[in-house]
C-alpha cells in the first residue's frame, strides 16, 4: 500500500495550490503588469513559478526548481549587464533581484546570493537579508571572495562584511575585517566604541597589538584612566615577554642552547666533522645561529653567560672574538636574545655604547632597536637614546642608529623620525651607505602609509647618484624602501612609478619591477604575476639585474594563494637541488631559503639537509656560513617562533611583518656584497616578523589559564552548507600549546567562552554561565 500513497499528496499540491493568488491577484497585477516590458515580464512568471515549485512537499521537485533559480539568476545577471550597456531603466529588473536574494537567504544559498548581488553590482543589498542564521556564512563568503576581486570592489565587499557583523554585534570579527581596510583607524575605533565591556576591549587590544597597529586608547575608548593605561599597555605589547616565557617554561625549553647543539656536529659522518676552525667568519655565523636560537629567551651561553671568572664577564670575551663588523653583529646579538624585555634589554646593552670600539657601539644601538621591535613604551627610550648618535661623524655608529630606529618604530609612522631621517637623506655629504639605510628606516617607519614627502626625498637620493655610485650593489635597497611605502596599495603607486622610468637604465628596471611587486603584494593580482613572468622569460643583457625582484614579486603576489601555500611543501625538494648547484650565487640562496621556509619549525628533514650541507660545503667559508644562517633559522626561538607575516587564520597580513621580510629577501639577491660583505646585521631586520605561533588562554585576569584545546589541520569551510567541522585530524592538549603552519584551534570545553572567534595569540576566557559540571 505504501508506494501509491507518496504521489497522491504531490499531484494535486501541483494543480490545488495556483488558484487562490491568482484570483486574489489578478486585477492588481494586470496594473503592475502593465508596466513591464516582455521579457520582464517573462522573468517574473518564470520567478513566481520557480518560488512556488520549491515550497513543493516533493524533494525532487524542490531539487529542480532550486536549480532553475540558478539559473535565473544568471539569466538576470546577463541580462543587467546588458541593459547597463544600452542604458536602459533597470528597476524592474532589481525588484526581482531583491525576491530572488531574500528567497536564497532563507535557502542557506549565501554564496549564491552574495554572488547575484556582485554582478548586479548592489551589495548593500545583503545587509537587509541577512539574519543570525545566516550572517557568518554570508560574512565568511565575502571576506574570502574579497581576495580574488580587483580594487576597489575588494575594499567594498569587506566594508559590507563589517556593517554585517557590526550590525549583529560580532565585533571581534569585525575588528578583523576593520584591519584589513584602506583606513583601519576609524573603524578600529568604532568597534572599540561599540561595546562597554572591559574584557572584549582587552581582547580587541590583543588582536590590534599582534597586527601592530599603533594606536593611542583615548578617552572614548576608555574614559577610566586606570582601564586606559591597562588597555595602552596590552596594545603596546609590553606583555608578549611575559606570555612567551610562560609558553616556554610549560613546554620546557628554558634551557640556552648553544650553536654547537644545533650544528650536532657528531651526527655528521666523515670530513667536515672535524673543522674545529676559530675563524672570524665562524664565529660571526655563531653570533647569529645563538641570537635566532635563544631569541626572547634572554638567556644564553655565548653573550649574557654569567661571569663568575673574571669582572668582564665571558660576553666580553666573545665580543671580541669577532673582527671589526663583526663585533656590530655580536653586540646586536645582545639585542634579539633579550627580544620584547626592553627593561633589561636596555640595562645589559647600556655597557656597550661606553665602549671605545666604534663597531661595538654601533652593535649596541642596533641592538637597542631589535630589543623594543614591536613593543612600544610611553617615554620612548629607544628614541631618547637613539636620536643622539645620528649626527656623529662615523658612518657605522649612524648605521646602527639609524637601523636601530627604523626597527624600533616599524609602521609606527612617527613624524619626528620623519623630519630627522629625511634631513640624513638630502644632505649631500652623507655616504652611500648611511643614505641606503635612513631610506631603509623611513621606508620601515612608513611602512605602506604612501607618504609622497618621502617619496619624493628617496627619489631624489636616487636621482642625484653618481655613475659609479648606481653601480654598487648595496643601493639597489633604495628602491626597496620607495616601495616600502607603498607595501600592498596597488594603484597608489603608479605616479611614483611613472618618475622610476626616468631613472639611470641601470636602476630603472630594477626600480620599476621592485614597485610594481611591493604594491601588489599579498593581493593575488593574476594580471601583475603575468607581467612579471614575462619579464622572467626575457634574456637579460649584460648587467642586468631586475630579473631577481621579478621572481620574488611573483612569490609576494601570489602568496594569498591556498595553493601558492601548498606549494611550499613541493620547494624542499627543488631547494636541496639546487642547494647543490655549480653557481655559488645560486646555491648559497637555496641553502638560505631552505631557513627560511623552515624558519621556526624545527623541522628534522630540513635540518639534516643543512647537517649534509655542512659536511659538503666544509671547505668553503661563505656556503658554509649560509648553512649556518639557515641552520639558526630552522630552530628559531627553539621552534616557538615564526617568520609568517600572516595571522589570524591566514587572514591578516602583518605589513612591518613583510617589510622586514621584503628587505632581507632583497639584500640575499646578491649575497656576497651584503650578508657575505659588511652588511650582515641586515639579517637582523627579519625581526620585524619574528612572532611567537602560540596560543596563549588567560583568564579575565589575563593570568594564564590552562584549558584543553584540540589542534588540528585548518578545513576551508566557506561556501559548505550547515556547520562543517573547521579542522581535521586533530590531537587534543592543554594550552600554552604551539600552532604550526596551516593548523587551527577549538576549545574543548564549554566551561569557557572564547572572546575572539580565531584562537590565536592571546585568547581572553570568560566563564560559561549556562555551564554545569557533570
Amino acid at each position: 500500500m505504501a508506494p501509491p500513497e507518496h504521489p497522491s499528496p504531490a499531484a494535486p499540491s501541483e494543480h490545488s495550490q495556483p488558484p487562490p493568488p491568482a484570483a486574489a491577484k489578478g486585477k492588481a497585477k494586470k496594473k503592475d503588469d502593465d508596466d513591464l516590458s516582455e521579457e520582464d515580464l517573462a522573468l517574473k512568471e518564470q520567478l513566481e513559478l520557480y518560488v512556488l515549485r520549491a515550497q513543493d512537499a516533493d524533494p525532487g521537485v524542490q531539487k529542480l526548481a532550486l536549480e532553475s533559480m540558478r539559473n535565473l539568476a544568471g539569466e538576470i545577471a546577463q541580462e543587467f549587464q546588458k541593459r547597463q550597456d544600452d542604458d536602459l531603466p533597470i528597476d524592474a529588473l532589481m525588484e526581482l533581484v531583491q525576491q530572488i536574494i531574500s528567497f536564497h537567504m532563507k535557502h542557506n544559498a549565501e554564496p549564491e546570493a552574495v554572488d547575484l548581488l556582485m554582478e548586479v553590482e548592489d551589495l548593500d543589498l545583503l545587509v537587509e537579508h541577512v539574519d543570525t542564521t545566516n550572517y557568518k556564512r554570508a560574512c565568511l563568503y565575502l571576506s574570502s571572495s574579497s581576495k580574488y576581486l580587483p580594487a576597489p570592489d575588494d575594499m567594498l565587499a569587506l566594508d559590507i562584511a563589517y556593517t554585517i557583523y557590526m550590525k549583529f554585534g560580532d565585533l571581534a570579527s569585525a575588528l578583523r575585517i576593520a584591519l584589513q581596510l584602506e583606513k583601519p583607524m576609524q573603524y578600529v575605533k568604532q568597534v572599540f566604541t561599540s561595546t562597554d565591556d572591559l574584557l572584549l576591549k582587552k581582547q580587541f587590544a590583543y588582536i590590534i597589538a599582534r597586527h601592530g597597529l599603533a594606536m593611542e586608547i583615548d578617552d572614548e575608548i576608555a574614559a577610566d584612566d586606570n582601564d586606559k593605561e591597562i588597555l595602552q599597555e596590552i596594545v603596546n605589547n609590553t606583555k608578549l615577554s611575559e606570555g612567551y616565557l610562560t609558553l616556554a617554561r610549560d613546554i620546557e625549553v628554558m634551557e640556552p642552547k648553544s650553536p654547537e647543539d644545533i650544528y650536532k656536529v657528531h651526527l655528521i659522518d666523515g670530513r667536515g666533522a672535524s673543522s674545529s676552525l676559530d675563524s672570524a667568519r665562524q664565529n660571526l655565523a655563531a653570533t647569529f645561529v645563538n641570537a635566532f636560537v635563544n631569541a626572547g629567551f634572554g638567556q644564553d651561553k655565548l653573550m649574557t653567560a654569567p661571569s663568575d671568572s673574571s669582572s668582564s664577564g665571558s660576553s666580553g670575551n666573545w665580543l671580541f672574538k669577532n673582527k671589526e663588523h663583526g663585533k656590530a653583529s655580536a653586540a646586536a646579538s645582545l639585542g634579539m636574545i633579550l627580544l620584547w624585555d626592553t627593561d633589561s634589554g636596555l640595562a645589559q646593552l647600556d655597557k656597550y655604547l661606553h665602549s671605545n670600539d666604534t663597531h661595538v657601539v654601533a652593535g649596541a644601538l642596533l641592538g637597542i632597536g631589535i630589543v623594543t621591535c614591536g613593543v612600544k613604551n610611553d617615554c620612548d627610550p629607544a628614541l631618547a637614546i637613539l636620536m643622539e648618535y645620528i649626527g656623529k661623524d662615523d658612518s657605522n655608529i649612524r648605521i646602527g642608529a639609524i637601523l636601530g630606529l627604523g626597527i624600533a618604530y616599524a609602521g609606527s609612522q612617527k613624524e619626528e623620525l620623519k623630519m630627522h631621517l629625511s634631513a640624513v637623506l638630502g644632505d649631500s655629504q652623507s655616504p652611500l651607505e648611511v643614505l641606503v639605510f635612513s631610506a631603509i628606516a623611513l621606508g620601515l617607519v612608513f611602512v605602506g602609509s604612501c607618504n609622497e614627502e618621502i617619496a619624493q626625498c628617496i627619489i631624489f637620493a636616487l636621482m642625484e647618484r653618481s655613475e659609479g655610485e648606481l653601480a654598487e650593489p648595496i643601493i639597489r635597497l633604495l628602491p626597496v624602501a620607495l616601495g616600502l611605502l607603498y607595501l600592498g596599495k596597488q594603484d597608489s603607486v603608479e605616479a611614483t612609478a611613472e618618475v622610476s622610468k626616468t631613472f639611470d637604465e641601470k636602476i630603472g628596471k630594477y626600480c620599476d619591477v621592485t614597485l610594481m611587486s611591493l604594491a601588489y603584494a599579498g593581493t593575488g593580482n593574476v594580471l601583475k604575476v603575468q607581467k612579471l613572468l614575462g619579464i622572467c622569460s626575457q634574456h637579460l643583457e649584460k648587467g642586468e639585474t631586475h630579473q631577481g625582484p621579478a621572481v620574488l614579486g611573483i612569490a609576494l603576489i601570489a602568496m594569498t594563494e591556498e595553493l601558492g601555500a601548498e606549494m611550499a611543501v613541493n620547494v624542499m625538494d627543488t631547494l636541496s637541488r639546487l642547494s647543490h648547484d655549480a653557481d655559488a650565487d645560486v646555491s648559497m640562496a637555496a641553502i638560505i631559503s631552505l631557513g627560511l621556509i623552515g624558519a621556526g619549525t624545527n623541522n628534522a628533514r630540513i635540518a639534516g639537509m643543512l647537517r649534509n650541507l655542512s659536511s659538503y660545503y666544509y671547505k668553503e667559508a661563505a656556503h658554509l656560513f649560509c648553512v649556518r644562517i639557515a641552520q639558526g633559522l630552522v630552530h628559531l626561538g627553539k621552534g616557538l617562533l615564526t617568520l609568517s607575516p600572516y595571522h589570524s587564520d591566514r587572514f591578516l597580513l602583518s605589513p612591518m611583518a613583510l617589510g622586514g621580510l621584503v628587505t632581507v629577501l632583497h639584500a640575499c639577491l646578491d649575497m656576497k656584497s651584503t650578508i657575505l660583505g659588511k652588511y650582515h646585521y641586515i639579517l637582523y631586520i627579519i625581526v620585524l616578523a619574528m612572532q611567537p605561533r602560540m596560543l596563549l588562554t588567560v583568564d579575565e585576569d589575563l593570568k594564564p589559564l590552562s584549558v584543553p584545546v584540540r589542534v588540528g589541520q585548518a578545513v576551508d569551510v566557506v561556501g559548505q552548507a550547515g556547520r562543517p567541522k573547521t579542522i581535521t585530524g586533530f590531537q587534543t592538549h592543554s594550552t600554552p600549546v604551539l600552532l604550526a603552519a596551516g593548523e587551527r584551534a577549538e576549545l574543548a570545553t564549554e566551561k569557557y567562552i572564547p572572546l575572539t572567534p580565531v584562537l590565536e595569540g592571546f585568547v581572553i576566557l570568560k566563564k560559561n554561565p549556562e555551564y554545569q559540571e557533570e
